[in-house]
């Protein structure tokens, strides 16, 4: 799903429900960060991380483009439900084009699409010692229906863009905060030890990392290679739709609200109509408690299958992780270690920014 770029500028492009943001980076021995931008996106342009309205769509990516000065070769994220990656225990073989034909075979049994009809790549990843030792290794596979990829192309090239490649989204999250320094956000947040399994014998841990966007989108990955992801649309774009139901809100002024309430201050010291203040800090409460539900399944899903590995921590990024008090609230939920976490070349943003450029940072990495 990946090409590889000559040139030294590449602009990572994540395009969300409410929002879109990019990053272009320079990439020449190291890490430099040329421009960033974030714009607000038309109601019903993208939804659930697919394209809903392709006109309104690129004449936005064109006029964001054009406003930032951006460059036009971009890497695209995708984050959503038709989006699958699995981990795939095989035989070891070393020949390249005979691994590729083992991966299909196998990936075509364990994955509900047919291949045919979708993009496929994969990454051989670093086996423990264990499995090295069996004569086996780890494979992480990626599919997407070219039905939902190439409407998301037409329209990012109908914007005079050139897309240089197609990235799952959470691959650019995990690159973002594994392979370049991370940095943690301030707050009392505690580290984890890496947990034993089942017989007791310690394995290389794994983190669980977490967009907390307008979806949230989620990734188990040791080091820099994914084990398992997960994209569920709820997220803090349900969240302030809630609160623009309850108080009469528009989307626009209830998240606002979402930020400026969080869940750090004491209720009766925050500014503002107390009734929408009241009503903002329990729909905050009610979603950091659904978004733990959905993490506690994903995390259950993921530990019921033979090759788990312990997960050490979760870390986060994205709007939701930039709300005061809302990571805190989450691990009380989780019972888990947890740290929101931003690249260290981001460190000069402020913090909604920096959260909300995490993901867009690592599409634009070269591999």
């Amino acid at each position: 799903m990946r090409t590889t770029k000559k040139g030294p500028n590449i602009v990572g492009l994540d395009i969300g429900t409410a929002t879109v943001a990019a990053v272009e980076l320079r990439v020449n021995g190291s890490v430099s960060v040329e421009k960033t931008a974030i714009a607000p996106l038309p109601e019903g342009a993208s939804q659930d991380g697919e394209v809903a309205d392709a006109d309104a769509l690129s004449a936005t990516l064109k006029d964001f483009f054009t406003t930032a000065k951006l460059g036009k070769d971009v890497r695209i994220g995708v984050a959503n439900q038709r989006v699958v990656v699995r981990t795939l225990r095989m035989p070891r073989v070393e020949k390249q084009g005979e691994i590729e034909n083992a991966i299909r075979f196998m990936a075509q049994e364990q994955m509900q699409m047919p291949l045919d009809d979708a993009v496929v790549d994969w990454q051989v990843l670093d086996s423990s010692p264990e499995v090295a030792a069996s004569g086996q290794m780890d494979v992480a596979v990626a599919a997407a229906r070219w039905d939902m990829v190439r409407p998301l192309v037409d329209t990012v090239r109908a914007a005079g863009l050139r897309p240089v490649g197609v990235d799952v989204a959470a691959f650019g999250m995990i690159r973002a905060l594994s392979k370049e320094p991370a940095i943690a956000a301030s707050g009392p947040y505690a580290a984890g030890a890496p947990a034993p399994q089942a017989d007791g014998i310690p394995s290389q841990p794994a983190r669980l990392f977490c967009s907390l966007g307008d979806v949230t989108n989620l990734a188990i990955a040791r080091g820099a290679g994914c084990l398992f992801t997960r994209v569920f649309p709820y997220g803090m774009e349900a969240i302030a739709a809630t609160l623009g139901e309850r108080q009469g809100l528009t989307l626009e002024h209830a998240r606002m609200w979402i930020g400026h309430v969080g869940l750090e201050a004491p209720i009766d010291q925050i500014a503002g109509e107390p009734a929408i203040v009241a009503v903002a800090r329990e729909v905050l409460l009610e979603g950091v408690s659904k978004l733990a539900a959905e993490i506690r399944l994903s995390l259950d899903y993921y530990g019921s299958q033979g090759e788990a590995v312990a997960i050490e921590e979760v870390i986060v990024c994205g709007s939701g992780s930039a709300v005061p008090g809302l990571p805190a609230a989450l691990q009380a939920e989780l019972g888990l270690a947890l740290r929101p976490a931003r690249p260290v070349a981001l460190a000069g943003f402020p913090t909604p920014d920096a959260s909300r450029l995490t993901v867009p940072f690592g599409l634009a990495l070269e591999e």
